[in-house]
């Protein structure tokens, strides 16, 4: 990844709009769930010795389905997560007005934490205690652990819900253009996106490349080899 600038207007406008958290939980989570349970549909079916149409219709049901499913709950709970942020706003602001002396020792304990200490810590308390909003902020990442950057619900089910069909769709490809072999082709390519996907992964970890890709083949190929079992098991 580049680094980024350091000249001072950049820096303003970095940390003056922090990005927040961004779509790659989502993406990676709708992807890698998309690819698992489309071809495990596929293995399981497959396994079974059932036709490549129903290996397409219940792949297809699966893919808007389960990838709409997703992307509600994580709608559901992105929006939950930012209603709490919400609600202990409130609350705080409600102890700032009750409290004040109280909350003020919460800022300097917080701010003792990150290190300051003598007349900083009590310039940096003042500063900080002279504006509500500042105040309110400090709080909430420092006494809950909460990020300055609220979530987007919408947001994140869109990039849920993208992701799960993009990749969803790999393993019925050869399915729908009537390849032969098709469940064999399907096997590779859908192994080629748990790789893909892994490898995108460590763009934005410290894991080599190579090991994200494989974990993440590790974790798809396990699930695909469990359903095509399963499938076996009613093969007549």
């Amino acid at each position: 990844m580049p680094e980024h600038s350091h000249s001072p207007d950049a820096i303003a406008a970095r940390i003056g709009a922090p990005p927040g958290r961004g779509v790659l939980r989502d993406v990676v989570y709708g992807g890698i769930d998309g690819s698992v349970t489309t071809f495990a549909i596929v293995a399981g079916v497959a396994g079974a010795g059932l036709s490549p149409f129903i290996i397409v219709a219940l792949g297809l049901a699966n893919v808007l389905a389960d990838g709409f499913s997703m992307a509600a709950g994580n709608y559901s709970g992105t929006k939950a997560e930012l209603d709490n942020i919400r609600r202990l706003r409130v609350v705080e602001e409600r102890h700032i007005a009750r409290y004040p002396e109280g909350e003020r020792l919460e800022v300097r304990e917080i701010l003792a934490q990150k290190g300051l200490s003598g007349d900083v810590l009590d310039q940096a308390t003042d500063a900080i205690t002279d504006n509500r909003e500042n105040w309110v902020a400090l709080m909430i990442e420092g006494e809950y652990g909460l990020g300055s950057v609220d979530p987007h619900p919408m947001r994140a089910a869109l990039a849920t819900f993208a992701a799960f069909l993009v990749a969803g769709m790999i393993p019925l490809l050869p399915f729908l253009f009537g390849m032969a072999e098709a469940f064999t082709v399907s096997a590779w390519m859908t192994g080629a996106v748990f790789f893909a996907i892994g490898t995108m992964k460590s763009f934005w970890s410290l894991a080599p490349w190579w090991r994200s890709g494989l974990e993440t083949l590790a974790i798809g190929g396990a699930a695909a080899l469990i359903a095509y079992g399963v499938g076996l098991l009613f093969h007549a």
